[in-house]
């Protein structure tokens, strides 16, 4: 794959179907990209201070080329955005901008940005079309295509959001050269649970490429978001609300989610780090539970210390809440049914599934285990 060759993945949703935009140097030629979408020239680009400081510049740049103005506000950065004060905060700076019902909000981020920013113009005037221009593997891979949007409160991650399409994804491979080695872990999480869930082919490949694709290598980085992006398309498409299919994406995310409250949504535990954890202790206990091979558990977790990545609740610095508290906060996981948790386990490496039938008995001896 040549280094300037731009992929297309299409998430097909009929009327509302858009395109996921792939390769390096997309950033340089946003205006190219966006102008097609706009009824005037001019867009609200909602970003946070680390990215607007790295890319902010160059999308401005790129978007004048095509005659395209922005006005933009940064929120600091973190997790902790994710919530009621700055979606305010968000939503009233976007009314004064003037941004009207035509108009189209850039979300210029990684995923907490992407969250906030789609859900701000969910509400926007009863719904306003926004872009996607995500600065992190993670949202590159995972939140920025499928249209889920939301923010975080006290009693659990993303339990206030919508459903609301992109009218377009910019992933400029690029861009993920200036992440921190942490931040490009933590992403990598999201890749590894595509082929975990439904692609042992694809885990295989990650086996063998992650190394490389972690130390830089451009082609392989966007390799892997292609497949990962064409993967979550094709779901997306077959189950755009999460009425069945869906749920797979949601693999490591019970834990995870869990494990992000316990932190209080903070550096302790980034999002993708929660994830890997988390897809681990699916692995363990769907071994524990009988449901796959003991090999299965013990190639994922070869994989993720090959790559250096938080993969055990050990990983996670400072003290956690004992094994009940965690799973009071599982039991407000979105996917919870009737009062009983649902949880995504697998029958080996790429063939995951949704099941209700796992105790709590079984769900307290597996995380007394992990301890």
């Amino acid at each position: 794959m040549i280094d300037n060759a731009i992929d297309t993945v299409t998430v097909a949703l009929g009327p509302r179907s858009y395109d996921v935009r792939i390769g390096s140097g997309l950033i340089a030629r946003a205006g190219t990209e966006i102008a097609p979408l706009l009824r005037r020239p001019r867009v609200a680009v909602l970003t946070e201070e680390r990215v607007a400081a790295l890319h902010l510049p160059a999308l401005e740049v790129g978007l004048r080329a095509q005659g395209i103005s922005l006005q933009a506000l940064a929120l600091a950065p973190g997790e902790a955005t994710k919530g009621w004060p700055q979606l305010q905060r968000a939503v009233e700076w976007l009314l004064e901008a003037e941004v009207e019902r035509g108009d189209v909000v850039v979300a210029l981020g990684g995923g907490v940005i992407g969250d906030l920013a789609g859900f701000a113009a969910a509400i926007l005037r009863r719904g306003v079309r926004f872009v996607q221009i995500p600065t992190t593997l993670l949202a590159q891979v995972d939140s920025s295509v499928g249209g889920k949007t939301g923010i975080n409160t006290a009693q659990g991650k993303n339990l206030v959001g919508a459903f609301h399409q992109p009218s377009l994804v910019l992933a400029d491979i690029a861009l993920l050269d200036t992440l921190p080695a942490r931040d490009l872990l933590a992403g990598y999480g999201e890749v590894v649970k595509y082929g975990l869930l439904g692609d042992a082919e694809f885990f295989a490949w990650l086996e063998a490429h992650g190394p490389a694709l972690a130390a830089g290598d451009r082609a392989l980085r966007q390799e892997a978001v292609r497949r990962s992006v064409a993967m979550k398309a094709g779901i997306v498409a077959r189950d755009e609300t999460e009425t069945g299919e869906r749920a797979l994406l949601n693999l490591g995310h019970t834990f995870g989610h869990a494990l992000e409250a316990a932190t209080g949504y903070s550096d302790r535990l980034l999002h993708g780090e929660g994830v890997s954890i988390g897809c681990q202790l699916a692995f363990d206990l769907s071994a524990r539970l009988g449901l796959c091979p003991q090999e299965a558990p013990s190639r994922v977790a070869a994989h993720l210390q090959a790559m250096g990545m938080r993969r055990q609740l050990a990983d996670i610095p400072g003290d956690l809440p004992d094994s009940a508290a965690l799973i009071a906060l599982m039991a407000q996981d979105k996917k919870v049914v009737e009062g009983r948790m649902r949880f995504i386990l697998a029958h080996d490496i790429g063939q995951a599934f949704v099941t209700a039938e796992v105790s709590p008995a079984e769900l307290r001896a597996l995380l007394d285990a992990a301890r």
